[in-house]
């Protein structure tokens, strides 16, 4: 079943989000991860918007907590939190259905 790593995030440090964002890519490949959003200025039809909406697709839920928990990702985290407050948040998709976005 696919999964969905949804990020909801407010950057007080832009320049060095930067360098973290610019990481993440080499750490989702290991475990099938694909940006499916990535940006900011979301707009919000309700409540208050965050700064920036991230959001990461896996074939597994599995694969999503591996990604998560990775040596990869486990070392980048931290500078993340650093530099944005916000949630990160695994959503499980529908069982049937799994995008081949590569093609």
């Amino acid at each position: 079943m696919s999964a969905y790593v949804i990020g909801l995030l407010d950057v007080h440090d832009p320049e060095g989000y930067s360098t973290y964002s610019g990481q993440v890519p080499a750490t989702l490949e290991p475990y099938g991860g694909q940006f499916l959003v990535r940006g900011g200025q979301p707009e919000a039809l309700e409540g208050a918007a965050p700064g920036r909406v991230v959001v990461i697709a896996f074939p597994s839920a599995e694969q999503a907590r591996a990604w998560y928990e990775s040596e990869g990702y486990t070392r980048l985290r931290p500078l993340r939190q650093q530099r944005a407050a916000g949630q990160l948040i695994l959503a499980h998709g529908l069982g049937s259905v799994w995008l081949n976005l590569a093609g």
